[in-house]
């Protein structure tokens, strides 16, 4: 790291569970104020609401919070089914947690120092019933370059995770073991990631003052 978090306010949208709730206890343990925001809303201090659906939510949470130093955006709301099954509303709220709900959140609030998105290893790995989460994710790539040179110098990047074991998963019950084990096997780390895996990353982003406009891939070289 080139920098630290020490004193400085970090947004996590979407940091009420999973990743974000880890990149959150992370942050916090780095020496930064943290704020979670979710489109649930809250009366705690710690929290925002926020609705990628509603530009007004945005626009009222930066009023309240005021400037922060760094903003990480977790949302999604993937559409997986086959392309004959889309619907029209799914796919553009699909792109709206991913893409446009993070540059109306650069349109609303002033950020001092970085913007981390996230995307996915499915931008990548094209297969059936994932098209819509493969083009979001790869345009929070094309996101992270475009916002580094227009809100230049604060910092955009995005991590791109493979398969984390991050309790999103857990729903799978007992296929989840099987599941992840699939997923280590097309690996050339032979294991899925961890929660240590993103945070690490995510830490580096944050603080290293040299790296803008890139997306990191986190999947263990998946095959």
């Amino acid at each position: 790291m080139t920098e630290t978090l020490t004193g400085q306010h970090v947004l996590v949208i979407g940091g009420a569970r999973f990743l974000g709730a880890a990149i959150a206890e992370r942050a916090r343990a780095e020496g930064a104020t943290v704020t979670i925001a979710s489109h649930t809303p809250s009366d705690a201090p710690d929290r925002v609401h926020i609705d990628f659906l509603d530009e007004r939510t945005i626009a009222a949470a930066a009023q309240r919070i005021g400037a922060v130093d760094h903003v990480v955006s977790l949302a999604s709301l993937p559409h997986d089914v086959p392309i004959g099954l889309i619907e029209r509303d799914s796919v553009v709220a699909a792109l709206e947690a991913k893409v446009i709900g993070p540059l109306l959140v650069a349109k609303h609030f002033e950020i001092r120092r970085s913007l981390l998105l996230f995307s996915g290893v499915v931008g990548w790995r094209p297969g059936p019933a994932s098209t819509i989460k493969g083009i979001a994710n790869g345009a929070v790539s094309f996101a992270a370059t475009h916002l580094a040179a227009e809100l230049a110098p604060v910092r955009v990047n995005a991590i791109s995770p493979g398969i984390i074991d991050s309790g999103a998963w857990d729903a799978k019950g007992d296929a989840k073991s099987g599941f992840l084990a699939g997923a280590a096997g097309r690996t050339r780390v032979g294991r899925t990631g961890t929660l240590e895996d993103i945070t690490d990353a995510a830490m580096w982003l944050l603080t290293a003052g040299y790296v803008t406009g890139e997306t990191i891939h986190i999947e263990g070289g998946r095959a």
